[in-house]
């Protein structure tokens, strides 16, 4: 089965939009997401509606966390958008209910077995939502993670492509579809062969014109929205 792996589109349509292109253009069979729609950017709820129209199963990552933190708690509003935009809040705004008790079912941690492949879908870690595992980190977390027994374990969270090896277990992260760290401007998604066992990692090429116009107009205190999609 080709798996396209996708995480942290952050709110950003555009990035989903060439990402999901690219992706029927292999003929994809599944899409795993690993957390973090909202955030960052503003077009969550087209961004749910798109991945909705997909197979695609889905995990929650720490922006989710996040946004019903601030559901449950509104005062935390000001100090989510000075730290990381006004996102969320729209966000809430933008969702219908529907869309956010959907959201609420996704779990933390996501295991499936596919051609006799068992993979473990998370945000950053098996035991950790908010964990960075990036791909100079220390051996002792690849080894946690092989731990779990699973062939592959599936991450994001860190905005940086990675493919290691401990053991018996395939550490994957695909990157991110809408807001890459790794200076490497594009869209980020992994295509995994279950069958071959290969891993290749893409990035699509879209214009951030309007997202970057967007930023600028509605939190042009945080100028690093814009400037990161677009540094090399």
């Amino acid at each position: 089965m080709k798996i396209a792996l996708i995480s942290d589109i952050h709110g950003n349509l555009e990035a989903l939009k060439v990402v999901l292109h690219a992706a029927e253009k292999q003929a994809v069979d599944q899409i795993l997401f690993a957390g973090d729609l909202l955030g960052y950017y503003y077009q969550a709820a087209e961004c749910l509606a798109l991945i909705n129209s997909w197979s695609c199963k889905c995990v929650k990552g720490n922006h989710e966390d996040l946004f019903f933190s601030l559901l449950a708690d509104p005062s935390l509003g000001e100090a989510l958008r000075l730290r990381y935009g006004s996102a969320l809040s729209r966000a809430e705004k933008a969702l219908n209910s529907e869309q956010i008790q959907l959201i609420q079912t996704w779990p933390e941690t996501l295991a499936l077995t596919v051609d006799g492949v068992k993979i473990l879908l998370c945000h950053g870690s098996p035991w950790q939502t908010d964990c960075y595992i990036y791909p100079n980190s220390e051996i002792n977390l690849l080894q946690r993670c092989a731990e779990t027994g699973f062939d592959y374990v599936v991450l994001g969270h860190t905005h940086y492509p990675m493919h290691k090896s401990w053991e018996n277990t395939q550490i994957l992260n695909p990157g991110s579809v809408g807001q890459p760290r790794n200076r490497q401007p594009g869209a980020s998604w992994g295509l995994l062969d279950t069958f071959s066992g290969s891993f290749q990692v893409y990035s699509e090429t879209y214009s951030t014109a309007a997202i970057r116009a967007q930023t600028q107009l509605w939190d042009p205190h945080l100028p690093y929205l814009w400037e990161v999609l677009e540094r090399t």
